[in-house]
């Protein structure tokens, strides 16, 4: 197989994983608190002989669009966006994670909980239980559920302390760890919406098919002069 062959496959390829990056983007475009996600690519550089090399690309890792997204007003009781650069903490079986998606509720024990079900941390860890003869409850902008002038607990907003790895479309796993918010907001009766564009990544989709097909053309062009190279040569 030709070195120019090589080098159209591995840009073919980073091209299908960019479409699948796009793809996902467009599918969560409604997803309460979802960060658009890119893909960064590398080059890698193999030796062909004393007279040069051959370069290659390939997918390096991911890069997330963290500033905020509109604000949905709801009324909703539980409802809840921070306003800032916090995440709400979570307890998950795998362990704490962040979110940005508020859309919480009580289970049927008066636990605060997520719409996955997990539990949402309270302030200096633990979950946040609410008495079930408490149904006023207010959320301050500093996190905190009361009714009745009593507070029930401080929901935990955090920041990461190093980069974050996407757990799944809702949660963010701080692998470093993560400290107490001190310049973020809470709104109570709002969700965070996602902050992907449609417009901006189909017009991305068109611009990778496009250069798939491109890539395409090229692989089918190289087969051929392959084809009549060796067709030449046993005749």
């Amino acid at each position: 197989m030709s070195n120019a062959v090589y080098a159209a496959l591995t840009r073919q390829q980073g091209l299908m994983k960019e479409m699948q990056v796009v793809a996902n983007n467009l599918a969560n475009a409604s997803t309460t608190g979802y960060k658009s996600d890119r893909a960064i690519f590398a080059e890698f550089l193999a030796a062909t002989g004393e007279q040069g090399g051959l370069s290659m690309g390939g997918l390096a890792g991911h890069a997330f669009e963290l500033q905020q997204g509109t604000l949905s007003f709801t009324g909703g009781k539980f409802d809840v966006a921070v306003q800032g650069d916090g995440y709400f903490a979570v307890e998950t079986p795998q362990g704490p994670r962040l979110t940005r998606a508020g859309h919480f509720q009580l289970s049927a024990d008066g636990t605060l909980i997520d719409a996955f079900g997990h539990a949402v941390q309270g302030q200096g860890g633990g979950s946040i239980t609410i008495p079930p003869e408490v149904t006023d409850i207010m959320i301050g902008a500093d996190g905190s559920l009361s009714s009745g002038g009593e507070e029930y607990g401080r929901l935990n907003i955090v920041v990461p302390q190093g980069e974050l790895v996407r757990d799944s479309n809702s949660y963010f796993n701080a692998t470093e760890g993560f400290a107490e918010s001190e310049d973020s907001t809470v709104i109570q009766g709002a969700l965070e919406q996602s902050n992907v564009s449609p417009v901006l990544e189909v017009a991305r989709m068109i611009e990778v098919q496009r250069a798939y097909e491109a890539g395409q053309t090229v692989l089918e062009r190289e087969d051929d002069r392959i084809g009549k190279l060796i067709s030449s040569m046993r005749e």
